[in-house]
């Protein structure tokens, strides 16, 4: 079993992993291939706590998906040595590629198509401290975008709405998703992303007014944000802002996540 995106789990699968969250600390035995394209600060220092914390050797792997080799190659000659794979690699197809063709789990730590980790931990903050996912009302706020496509994909694993506020040309026909060009209902959450390269003369930053509109929700931008980018005002002095602390999630998230799948 994989978590290079959110579509290929179940609603079960996403239980399993919210349930070990909270389950008591244990220590595994197997070695981890670790490749880890980028800086992805908050997502590297969590992983490599987890492993940490799991007590699972860990081998880095620089740029593994980077070279010209086959990767049905690259996974025969590797698979022997590892119990499971995380890999942070932009290239979502190659990733893909590689999951199918490996015989080991293999998660992805951010891809140009998904974040399924960073997502799972929201959506877990959501649930255990706002309501039932498929309850609450969550706004997704800019252009569309690698964390953006991953809340589509839970939305239609877990059968809840989302709506998405972004520019007309970025709307597009996604199932259980609401497309809109501007701020007009009431939600719970709101959640921004940084804007993709070649999209600010199409987006507009979401603002105090627009939050007000919006009934004052619960406000979770995704790291790292840039005040004057997607978010016009400092979060900090928004009094629902979702705060630093809400990020410690990805650490028992993730670790549910390698206890998961190395169990299946």
């Amino acid at each position: 079993m994989n978590l290079v995106s959110l579509s290929a789990l179940s609603p079960e699968d996403i239980g399993a992993i919210w349930r070990l969250v909270a389950s008591p600390g244990v220590h595994l035995q197997g070695t981890v291939a670790w490749s880890f394209e980028g800086n992805g600060i908050r997502t590297r220092t969590t992983f490599l706590k987890a492993f940490h914390e799991l007590n699972l050797c860990v081998i880095e792997l620089p740029n593994l998906l980077k070279t010209g080799e086959r990767v049905c190659d690259l996974a025969g000659y590797l698979d022997p040595f590892y119990d499971i794979y995380v890999i942070r690699e932009s290239n979502h197809e190659r990733l893909a590629e590689f999951a199918a063709s490996s015989r080991r789990p293999v998660v992805n730590a951010m891809s140009n198509a998904g974040h399924p980790c960073e997502v799972l931990t929201d959506a877990y903050f959501i649930e255990t401290t706002i309501g039932s996912i498929r309850k609450v009302r969550i706004c997704l706020w800019g252009p569309p975008t690698n964390v953006f496509r991953s809340w589509h994909e839970l939305a239609g694993v877990m059968d809840f709405s989302l709506v998405h506020v972004c520019h007309e040309s970025f709307h597009e026909t996604v199932p259980n998703v609401t497309f809109s060009s501007s701020a007009h209902e009431t939600v719970d959450v709101v959640i921004t992303d940084g804007w993709p390269r070649g999209t600010e003369q199409l987006s507009s930053p979401l603002s105090i007014e627009d939050l007000s509109r919006m009934g004052q929700p619960v406000l979770l931008p995704t790291p790292p944000f840039a005040v004057g980018g997607e978010l016009s005002a400092d979060p900090r002095w928004y009094p629902r802002f979702a705060g630093y602390e809400q990020k410690k999630l990805l650490l028992p998230v993730q670790r549910a996540v390698l206890r998961h799948l190395l169990a299946t």
